[in-house]
């Protein structure tokens, strides 16, 4: 936040929501759509989570119950059509209720404040945390008023009223793209796509829709950045090119297309006039996926208006996020990195194409497909180690390519007999991309990627991992 923010006016006075998950996004809406003076009312189906809303003020009850609703403001996470509805989003949709994300709500609100604060919005199935993180950088150091979440960090109606200096940067998943209806930005970029989410969706047809609704409401004012490093994404920005908003093509593969607005070539990111930053001194953005994200931050930036220098300037010092290529620690020569956010074969593949040789830790809930969009890579794994529910699967794919691995089941096992591999070969690096979801051992990415860490760290204070 930049201490720009103002208080929130009633612009819901009189406006009936019900909120349908009260976890970190369904909380903080309700208690802003009260704060903002509608009528709310929050179910979540957990005991737990209804008692703490209930603590903090808000109204428990099932939203079939009530008589006026103008919205049903449904967490990301649970479903209104695939693969099951919700009970209540049935009964919802039967009743003609439209279903809508905070994101949407928020645009509506602060419309309804006579802000002119500008939005951004960030999609694709891959790198959209790190372009969300990047680009806030860069705005800030460029001295605007900046909010930053939605899918990523604060939740959307958690974030401030911002004044019309003000620019939202919002991380957008397809989830929360099927639910918005009037929300326009002024900027925004879809930076790749391959199958995920399908049972979500049903097809990568359906998927791509989703997606695309990022650019639904844009005219002629606004910017749309695509990255064309995949076929489905080209073909949007063939799509876009026939109205609406100008399309920004941008590339993080070296001579994948001379045609993209910025892209890298060699080390550097260039538009057509020159050199933008030379990535060499970048080290939070290793990769050509992260070229491809520093490209889409750029294009986003200079449609805000920022100068080129100060788009070099904060790419250069940019931290980077926990858990996506984070160095942990280095142990006898053996760097231990966590990629726990690689939650997909794809978002592995980037990790482990910054790696000669490689010991590699993987495995969890698989997605569609497993790991056979790796196996250009199985070259540069000396040996994998493999977790959860999807070991078996992946210890078949990886034997029919000759990749060494063992089958392990926990991150503690794995973390100890990656490092005597690594050491005993002369491997640098032990590498946590798991290219699986987290939830058959962990929580979340975050939960699995801090015990990795921790095991981590405690072999270099030569503690029992456990």
């Amino acid at each position: 936040m930049t201490g720009a923010e103002k208080s929130w006016p009633r612009v819901f006075e009189g406006r009936h929501f019900a909120v349908l998950g009260l976890g970190d996004n369904g909380l903080p809406a309700a208690l802003t759509l009260a704060a903002m003076g509608a009528s709310v009312c929050g179910w979540d189906d957990r005991v737990d989570r209804r008692e703490a809303a209930a603590a903090a003020g808000v109204l428990i009850g099932t939203p079939r119950t009530l008589d006026q609703l103008d919205a049903l403001v449904m967490s990301p996470g649970i479903p209104h059509h695939l693969p099951k509805p919700h009970p209540e989003a049935t009964a919802a949709l039967a009743r003609g209720v439209p279903i809508l994300s905070d994101a949407e709500l928020l645009y509506r609100a602060v419309r309804a404040a006579e802000s002119a604060a500008r939005f951004i919005g960030i999609t694709g199935t891959n790198g959209k945390s790190t372009t969300t993180a990047l680009t806030a950088h860069i705005l800030r150091r460029a001295r605007l008023p900046v909010a930053a979440g939605g899918n990523l960090g604060p939740a959307a109606l958690a974030l401030p009223l911002l004044g019309d200096r003000g620019i939202y940067v919002l991380e957008m998943s397809s989830y929360m793209l099927e639910r918005i209806a009037t929300m326009r930005f002024d900027a925004a970029v879809m930076l790749n796509i391959t199958p995920d989410h399908l049972d979500r969706h049903g097809n990568i047809a359906s998927y791509v829709e989703a997606k695309e609704a990022i650019f639904a409401c844009q005219t002629e004012l606004d910017r749309a950045v695509i990255g064309i490093d995949d076929a489905e994404s080209r073909a949007m920005a063939e799509r876009l090119d026939s109205g609406g908003a100008p399309v920004i093509r941008i590339s993080g593969a070296p001579m994948q297309d001379i045609f993209a607005d910025i892209r890298a070539e060699g080390t550097v990111l260039r538009d057509r006039a020159g050199i933008i930053v030379d990535l060499r001194g970048a080290r939070a953005l290793p990769g050509a996926h992260n070229a491809q994200n520093a490209a889409a931050a750029a294009a986003l930036a200079r449609a805000m208006g920022v100068a080129d220098a100060t788009i070099a300037e904060a790419i250069l010092d940019f931290p980077g996020l926990p858990h996506r290529q984070a160095r942990i620690a280095e142990i006898e020569g053996v760097v231990f990195i966590d990629d726990s956010k690689a939650t997909n074969a794809d978002a592995a593949t980037r990790a482990l194409s910054c790696h000669d040789r490689v010991v590699w830790i993987a495995g969890g809930i698989a997605k569609a497909g497993g790991i056979s969009s790796l196996v250009p890579y199985f070259s540069r794994i000396v040996h994998a180690y493999l977790i959860g529910e999807a070991a078996g699967e992946f210890a078949a794919t990886l034997g029919r390519h000759d990749v060494p691995h063992t089958i392990v089941g926990t991150l503690d096992r794995a973390v100890t007999q990656s490092f005597a591999t690594a050491r005993a070969g002369g491997c640098g690096a032990v590498l946590l991309s798991p290219a699986c979801a987290s939830f058959d051992q962990f929580t979340d990415f975050a939960a699995r990627g801090e015990a990795f860490a921790a095991y981590a760290r405690a072999l270099a204070l030569g503690a029992e991992v456990h």
